[in-house]
């Protein structure tokens, strides 16, 4: 799969290995994926700000969450995921920002994704 970094998968694989290790709902609305309801990669530090494509950095969410998130963070999209009564999975949430530091940690570069996962994870336990 990745050596360090250096080969990351395609997003096909990427969204498939994210769906094995989250499984097969949206983490944030808790919908299953089955007929319409479609599994999308959603970033959790975006592209926009520093963020890479990276399996680390990627969980699986619905075609309308991904598009209704915008450019809130992703403890802003939780909060208000939850006011709306929806089932989020905060664990699969903070497992990848985890994730993700760890994989700069051990790659390095990606200073920008780095603080903004840190502030991420630091927000999402005070909750």
């Amino acid at each position: 799969m990745s050596v360090e970094g250096r080969h990351q998968p395609g997003a096909a694989e990427r969204l498939r290995l994210a769906l094995d290790r989250d499984g097969a709902r949206c983490v944030w609305c808790g919908r299953p994926f089955a007929g319409l309801v479609a599994p999308t990669r959603e970033h959790l530090v975006p592209r926009a700000k520093g963020g890479p494509s990276w399996l680390e950095n990627e969980v699986a969410a619905c075609r309308r969450c991904n598009a209704e998130r915008g450019h809130r963070s992703a403890v802003e999209w939780l909060e208000e995921c939850e006011r709306r009564g929806w089932a989020s999975d905060v664990a699969a949430v903070d497992r990848s920002l985890t994730a993700l530091l760890d994989a700069i940690a051990r790659r390095g570069g990606n200073r920008r994704a780095r603080l903004y996962a840190e502030a991420q994870r630091r927000r999402l336990r005070r909750r």
